[in-house]
């Protein structure tokens, strides 16, 4: 049942985006912004819908209120979640009130029609074998967006992460929220629990998304403002799922 199920939302998957993203292309001919972002945020939300009614995944949220407000559209953050999975790139729109600028990979936008679309919008996308010029490119484009009032969210493990395990927590989100004087919030989501990493076959489960108080970056370093990130996170993680971390069998 778990394969014709997830076979089934592969599919839906495909027959929402082809027409979504056409529409979406152009559209941004005459609208960018916001009104762009709202729109591609709208196929997102059904693709989360579509893993509930098809799959069976649910989610919770807790920590919302550690957000500005959707009023409040000057209010800056740098979101730095937890990366496990497909599943958050594709939620994290459908949850937050406010516009996300992503930081990901020149390769996605490869992908035909979903490329295609986030081609249009406002994110930042690097090439991550040109370091140097792809951190400039996440600081310059970075700081005009949260000066602009933007979110901008950046996975610091840089790529998933199996179930119960940690990456490596780079210092490029701490870096960017300290040169930009913006506060970085903590994000643990237990989304391989039911859509593992290098996967299509999806489960049915419960995620959870917790969101941690914005930490202020005056007079921070990097690396161990990084390590409160981590630190959070991972302690955060095997609150959520603990059956993820426990220590194995003698």
């Amino acid at each position: 049942m778990i394969y014709l199920r997830s076979a089934l939302y592969i599919l839906f998957l495909l027959v929402t985006l082809i027409p979504w993203a056409l529409v979406a292309v152009v559209f941004s001919a005459f609208r960018r912004g916001a009104p762009m972002y709202w729109l591609c945020a709208g196929w997102l939300k059904t693709t989360i819908w579509g893993a509930k009614a098809i799959c069976g995944v649910n989610y919770r949220v807790q920590g919302l209120e550690h957000l500005p407000t959707a009023a409040d559209s000057t209010a800056a953050v740098l979101l730095a979640p937890k990366h496990q999975s497909t599943w958050e790139t594709f939620a994290f729109p459908a949850i937050m009130p406010h516009p996300l600028a992503y930081v990901f990979k020149r390769e996605l936008l490869w992908i035909p029609f979903f490329g295609w679309a986030i081609g249009r919008m406002d994110m930042i996308h690097i090439d991550r074998s040109r370091r140097s010029e792809a951190w400039a490119k996440v600081l310059a484009q970075g700081k005009r967006l949260m000066a602009q009032g933007n979110w901008v969210i950046m996975f610091p493990e840089g790529t998933r992460a199996a179930r119960g395990q940690k990456g490596e927590y780079k210092s490029g989100a701490s870096r960017l929220a300290i040169m930009a004087g913006t506060p970085i919030v903590p994000i643990a989501v237990t989304s391989a629990r039911c859509w593992p990493r290098r996967s299509w076959l999806l489960r049915p489960g419960l995620i959870e998304v917790s969101i941690g108080r914005p930490i202020p970056v005056d007079g921070r370093r990097p690396d161990e403002l990084m390590r409160e990130v981590e630190d959070w996170i991972e302690a955060e993680m095997r609150r959520l799922d603990p059956e993820a971390y426990a220590a194995p069998a003698p």
